[in-house]
């Protein structure tokens, strides 16, 4: 198979376009580099593209592998036919191999090779390829009676028979893909309350009664329902099954597998068939099935998780400010940290404004006096256990002082495992744990790429059933997503922790390490080519990753653009046709654009020795140098005053952030205790098929109260317009 060919079809692409990043791919060139750095080569493919040949080429390989391993096992069993060896070469899916495969597998003892093992394999060839015996039967079957071989009589022999079809049924591939089909087209999934559920404790209830008596169509099975089910069951309060028609699939595998309508043997044959699916057939092909509905709903929840994780990576960050970062909590305290505008922690505190202490005018002389002390101009509150109580107390010290300064609610997911990790205490040896995550909330305003890279993505909490879906895949996709924000945004050398510089194109955690070593050691970067001082680094690691690498007031204004050093002579050159120099960027950035326009790009990337897509990003990168692309998100909502539950009335019209986008709408934070549900229904005056179509996590949105339960804490909005 030429695999190059078979991606390229697949993905709509140019065999050419495969074929270039293959090769990039094979010199260890990464994705954020092939898709900003060699545009020319692969005709322009995106990250996405690019990820998705990566996928094809690895699940191919793999493929060729199997193929390989098969063949080479059925040929030396002496069964390789021209035929089966077309079938298992040509063959694109895995599954198909391996139901080609499966007659050939060694078997531990079963009812079939027990049976042959007595000899009854020629009655049961007789049975399949004569329907149109008329003979006696009977005195066929006294032919296989050997006591010695355990045939006592003739029900044993025609059982035995009856055995061994069901087993060549059982092994034959279109047989079972005629019925993973008939079960993915027209079964249904249905779930009850298990006869023996786990006894509830706090930690374990059955949140499951929606699904105690469930059932729906298999095609029309929404994602987050089977993984609602499917962990409803590994938990044991539910248990689900496949309804079918059985009949109807009897039918099918009697039409598939004979090669006749009617039979002399039709009674024994039918006996068989039913055996086959009930006992062999069936229980494999439902677990593929179930296989196969998990591995889609994970994809597609790992889908919304990725997106939403890329969203509040990208959340714009509020550069120097003074933050007071508090992460809230009752009996043990509400934990205060300044930071100031490089991150740098100044001082912190525990104050105890809260239930059981209610030291609330001590909590509040604290706070005042961190404000005045350090000129603090926000006030960074985590969300969760005591988070609007918090925002309440600090909304009143704002009202009663009449201070200039606004908070604004951050998500502290993650947080906790932050305070206890080694970067943690590598960052802060000298402070507790529950010290450190005020810090972190407070990192999360002032650069939310930079403290989010910190922690484990899993537990940054903007998903749902994280835990449930394919760890291995869900890890790989989001370490993608964190590679490619990362190198999206670019780096600033001289001021980036190890953890983010890790995920820098061509670098990993010794070379992140040794960087920041280097600039301890040394001093700032004054230049790239420094770089190549740095342990570890060579022409490879350089190439990859320089072009990610930013400085700020170097040596040369082009090392804090996206211009790669490969392109520094053609960009040399481009100043040296427009009559400036690259100490003049700024001023002389649309004289170039427009000189470049001018002329025509192919024409002037010709004279330059560059592709035209190299010379527009030249250009571009001139017209914003150091430019932070974060800066075009919308800002987060910064609050000074605070509103209740009981303060929300029906129709009220409020300006509220998006937290999570998951598959039936999104909640939003609209400044109360509770976030509002935005029903997928209530998105849009038109039907919407995906909420991600229209929301992502971090948009700022005017949203309409809809409906309100205090007792129950719920709100129900709508973007709908009356």
């Amino acid at each position: 198979m030429d695999i190059q060919k078979q991606i390229a079809a697949e993905l709509n692409l140019e065999e050419s376009q495969v074929k270039s990043a293959a090769e990039l791919f094979a010199e260890d060139a990464t994705v954020p580099f092939i898709s900003r750095y060699r545009k020319e080569k692969t005709g322009g493919l995106d990250e996405d593209q690019l990820r998705d040949i990566e996928d094809k080429l690895n699940y191919y390989q793999l493929l060729e592998d199997r193929k390989e391993s098969i063949l080479k096992s059925i040929e030396e069993q002496g069964k390789l036919t021209d035929e089966l060896k077309e079938k298992i070469v040509s063959s694109i899916r895995l599954r198909e191999i391996e139901d080609l495969y499966l007659p050939y597998k060694r078997k531990r003892k079963t009812r079939g090779t027990v049976a042959k093992a007595k000899g009854l394999e020629p009655l049961a060839l007789l049975m399949i390829n004569t329907p149109n015996y008329e003979d006696d039967f009977d005195a066929e079957i006294e032919k296989y009676i050997d006591a010695e071989k355990g045939v006592n009589t003739p029900a044993e022999a025609v059982q035995g028979a009856k055995d061994i079809i069901a087993e060549m049924i059982s092994d034959d591939a279109d047989v079972r893909e005629a019925v993973r089909n008939e079960l993915l087209d027209h079964s249904t999934v249905a779930s009850l309350k298990a006869k023996t559920p786990p006894k509830e404790t706090e930690r374990k209830k059955d949140v499951y009664d929606i699904y105690h008596d469930f059932k729906i169509e298999i095609t029309r099975i929404k994602p987050y329902q089977l993984l609602a089910i499917n962990r409803g069951e590994k938990e044991g309060f539910i248990k689900v099954n496949l309804g079918f028609n059985k009949d109807s699939l009897l039918s099918i595998i009697t039409e598939t597998y004979f090669k006749f309508s009617n039979s002399a043997f039709m009674d024994l044959l039918d006996e068989a068939v039913d055996d086959s699916f009930s006992r062999l057939v069936f229980p494999s092909i439902e677990r593929e099935v179930r296989n196969y509905l998990i591995e889609v709903a994970d994809r597609h929840a790992i889908d919304i998780f990725t997106s939403n994780l890329r969203q509040l990576l990208l959340q714009p960050p509020l550069m120097n400010k003074i933050i007071m970062g508090i992460d809230p909590g009752f009996v043990s305290g509400s934990k205060i940290a300044i930071i100031d505008v490089t991150g740098k922690y100044l001082e912190g505190d525990t104050i105890y404004p809260h239930p059981p202490q209610r030291r609330t005018e001590d909590s509040k002389r604290t706070i005042l006096a961190f404000i005045k002390k350090h000129n603090v101009e926000l006030i960074a509150i985590g969300n969760g256990t005591a988070s609007r109580e918090t925002e309440l107390l600090v909304a009143n010290i704002i009202k009663e002082n009449n201070l200039s300064c606004h908070y604004l609610i951050v998500s502290e997911a993650g947080a906790s495992v932050y305070s206890a990790s080694p970067i943690a205490k590598q960052e802060f040896p000298d402070l507790e744990a529950s010290q450190r995550g005020n810090i972190s909330i407070a990192r999360r305003v002032l650069d939310p790429l930079a403290e989010l890279v910190k922690i484990d993505a899993k537990s940054i909490g903007v998903g749902l059933y994280q835990h449930d879906v394919d760890q291995k895949q869900l890890r790989k996709n989001l370490d993608d997503v964190v590679d490619s924000c990362v190198n999206y945004v670019g780096v600033d050398v001289n001021t980036a922790s190890a953890p983010l510089l890790t995920y820098v194109s061509g670098l990993n955690k010794r070379l992140a390490e040794n960087v920041v070593k280097y600039r301890e050691e040394n001093g700032e970067f004054k230049n790239r080519n420094e770089l190549l001082s740095v342990t570890g680094i060579g022409a490879k690691s350089f190439e990859q990753s320089a072009g990610f690498l930013k400085i700020r007031n170097g040596e040369n204004p082009l090392d804090n653009t996206f211009i790669h050093p490969e392109s520094y002579n053609a960009t040399e050159k481009l100043f040296k046709l427009v009559g400036t120099s690259n100490s003049e960027i700024e001023k002389s950035s649309h004289t170039i654009k427009s000189f470049v326009e001018r002329s025509g790009t192919l024409k002037i990337a010709d004279k330059l020795g560059v592709g035209e897509p190299t010379l527009i990003d030249i250009v571009e990168n001139l017209l914003k140098p150091g430019r932070d692309p974060r800066e075009e998100m919308p800002k987060p909502i910064l609050r000074s005053d605070v509103l209740k539950m009981e303060d929300l009335t029906e129709g009220m019209t409020l300006t509220g952030t998006v937290r999570n986008v998951v598959d039936f709408g999104a909640f939003v934070d609209i400044g109360v205790k509770q976030d509002g549900l935005l029903h997928i229904s209530q998105i849009a005056n038109k039907f919407v098929k995906n909420p991600l179509d229209l929301l992502n996590v971090g948009d700022i949105i005017d949203i309409r109260i809809i409906g309100i339960d205090i007792k129950k804490g719920r709100i129900s909005l709508s973007m709908k317009s009356e």
